[in-house]
């Protein structure tokens, strides 16, 4: 399977390219929602917002990246058991990927996947990180709730998993633009089949998620009120903390390089008119394009600090996750059909050094 990946990478490497402002591309990886750099290695995992998209795996070094997913017999081995209501492998050819979450397990890591393409789920997958290249073997899935759509997902080292959901049915975006409450996060425990709604984390549009280093808080972006939500794991009624972020409205949010990353769209964009409207009951998509942000909290402080940032660039918009792979900054699009690469600044005068 390396040799083929190898060959599929080499075919998938972008032709035509032309680089931004201050960004490089990586063209091709179609709506790639949410990055993460496998750790200790130059591998970085985008997922794919669209039918049909799935997971990429990316090269970091030679910047092509392959279809990783495939659904083909070596990739699938079912663990019936620990997942009995899932109804089989999730469809390569309809696997909608959007958040991602990863967690070293022996020798390998847990890989789980929200996906909307065929059922809405967290599809689990274990990585291979011991080989050259990088193997995945799909091992079952955890079906959503009935009309909850995922939108990130995280775990516990204990097993536990959970997921936000940004819009419950009969709330939409423009009610969380507004600061209305429209999510949730659910949750997993081990040998649970069922999902539950963790009481008090209905917020404005419940976005990315990730669990502390200590176990017992995690985090959620409140899209609607541009800020990061703590939690205690076993106290969930009320927050620990509301953080807010400068300027930005962030996205998901994940640990890299031991560093807890979040990304996201500039909130006040003069090129856009300003801040997000709702017009006729209707929010603005953001189709115009934004500046971008990256930023990191610091979990003790619960203070976010601006990381890198750009104006808006005519290739790339909707940034929404950042990750730390190779030593180099690369970011996530829930709109544009390709990654991008933050140039040191040294070089975004167009000439590298």
């Amino acid at each position: 399977m390396g040799m083929l990946l190898a060959a599929l990478m080499l075919a998938a490497a972008a032709t035509d390219c032309p680089r931004g402002e201050a960004l490089d591309y990586v063209c091709g990886p179609e709506k790639p929602e949410d990055v993460l750099a496998l750790p200790g290695t130059s591998w970085l995992i985008a997922s794919g917002f669209a039918p049909g998209a799935g997971l990429k795996l990316v090269d970091t070094r030679s910047r092509t990246f392959a279809r990783w997913y495939s659904g083909k017999g070596d990739q699938i081995a079912w663990d019936r058991r620990a997942f009995p209501a899932c109804p089989g492998p999730v469809d390569a050819t309809l696997f909608n990927a959007r958040g991602l979450s990863i967690r070293k397990t022996g020798d390998g890591w847990r890989l789980l996947v929200v996906n909307h393409g065929g059922r809405q789920s967290i599809e689990v997958f274990d990585i291979a990180a011991s080989q050259a290249t990088p193997g995945l073997r799909w091992r079952g899935c955890l079906l959503m709730p009935e009309g909850q759509v995922a939108n990130s997902v995280a775990s516990f080292a204990d097993g536990t998993i959970l997921a936000t959901v940004l819009t419950r049915p009969g709330t939409s975006i423009a009610d969380f633009v507004q600061g209305r409450a429209t999510g949730g996060v659910w949750q997993w425990r081990p040998g649970e089949q069922n999902a539950a709604l963790l009481p008090g984390t209905e917020l404005p549009g419940n976005n990315g998620l990730e669990t502390d280093a200590d176990e017992t808080h995690f985090y959620v972006v409140a899209f609607g009120w541009h800020a990061v939500i703590k939690f205690d794991r076993n106290r969930t009624a009320q927050p620990v903390a509301r953080i807010e972020a400068p300027d930005f409205m962030p996205d998901n949010i994940h640990w890299t390089d031991g560093r807890l990353l979040l990304a996201g769209m500039r909130l006040d964009e003069p090129a856009c008119g300003g801040l997000r409207k709702v017009v006729d009951g209707v929010a603005d998509p953001m189709l115009c394009h934004r500046g971008w942000i990256v930023g990191e909290l610091d979990p003790t402080a619960n203070h976010i600090s601006t990381v890198a940032y750009g104006r808006p660039e005519a290739e790339f918009n909707g940034l929404s996750a950042a990750a730390i792979a190779n030593g180099e900054l690369w970011l996530g699009s829930f709109q544009s059909g390709r990654l991008a690469v933050v140039r040191p600044a040294d070089t975004q005068d167009g000439a590298r050094k």
